[in-house]
């Protein structure tokens, strides 16, 4: 903790020497995009994009999940999601996933067990390549759940919104998009 308090305690003349002018910061933000994640502390979207405050509107929940839209129940992520959109008025909204994510492992684990496959069965296979498809399927089912939000639509509909699927590799550094025409994930 006290590495923490300590880079508090001279933000200010980091901000400086980056030329960050904190009293700029003050008026009214237009991020450049809006960046769904994980709240896991090994992905930091603002040092994978090399974002300076107020370039990135983050939200980032368990496993980087977007919840299904209910107009009946709206919730925190909901209401992040149409504020970005609809008052922001970002252009461009990336879902990103990583490697190693403790969400989609558990999801794995969970549902290999429940059909009766464990890891050391012969015929399986190799379940890291499995866990990378999966993470992939997962980005893209979470994006799946945001193109049907009704201010996602819209914006969709004129073509001033663009939605992006990332994946970041945590070990490599490396970052692949989903290319909707190769129905793949490639470096970007």
């Amino acid at each position: 903790m006290q590495y923490l308090i300590d880079q508090v305690r001279v933000f200010r003349a980091r901000a400086a020497a980056h030329t960050l002018h904190l009293a700029g910061l003050t008026q009214p933000h237009r991020p450049r995009a809006m960046f769904i994640s994980c709240s896991d502390a090994r992905l930091v979207p603002a040092l994978l994009t090399a974002a300076r405050p107020g370039d990135l509107f983050e939200l980032r929940t368990y496993g980087g999940l977007i919840p299904r839209y209910d107009a009946q129940t709206p919730t925190a992520e909901s209401r992040t999601i149409a504020y970005a959109v609809d008052e922001l008025k970002v252009s461009d909204i990336i879902v990103c996933g990583h490697s190693h994510c403790d969400v989609v492992t558990t999801a794995m684990h969970d549902n290999l067990m429940a059909s009766g496959i464990t890891e050391s069965d012969d015929d399986s296979a190799p379940l890291n390549g499995d866990i990378t498809a999966a993470g992939h399927w997962h980005v893209l089912s979470q994006l799946d759940a945001l193109s049907n939000y009704p201010c996602v639509v819209s914006r969709l509909a004129d073509r001033s919104l663009h939605l992006h699927a990332w994946f970041h590799e945590i070990d490599t550094g490396a970052t692949l998009a989903h290319h909707p025409r190769a129905s793949t994930f490639l470096p970007l």
